[in-house]
């Protein structure tokens, strides 16, 4: 599997966590890369750094978000922002490294930011 830095990527995550007003969400502590040559079927997906890792490295709470290439370069701008807030979704308010599950009503959650980042 190949993997690169994701600029572009970076930028989309800046802007929604700007524009949707994601307070909890510290975007220089989050890192995008695009992989090539996952077998995966997903989009994208969000790797946490747990605490034990925080601990033993004395580094602060973060957060990679891979997108996954032969997938999402397929998908609109407009689909690949939406892919993006779900990913964020996963981020707990308190920002501590770990992730959220996707619970009851996820999906309308993702649904209603990516309607209100649109209008903005």
């Amino acid at each position: 599997m190949n993997w690169e830095e994701a600029k572009d990527i970076k930028n989309y995550i800046d802007e929604i966590v700007t524009k949707l007003e994601l307070s909890y969400i510290d975007s220089k502590r989050i890192f995008c890369y695009r992989t090539q040559g996952s077998k995966a079927r997903a989009y994208a997906r969000i790797w946490s750094f747990p605490k034990i890792f925080q601990e033993a490295l004395d580094l602060e709470p973060a957060y990679v978000i891979e997108v996954l290439s032969e997938k999402f370069e397929k998908l609109s701008d407009r689909d690949k922002k939406r892919v993006l807030i779900h990913e964020l979704l996963h981020i707990p308010k308190n920002f501590s490294g770990s992730l959220l599950p996707h619970f009851r009503g996820f999906e309308k959650k993702v649904n209603t930011l990516h309607k209100e980042f649109e209008k903005k």
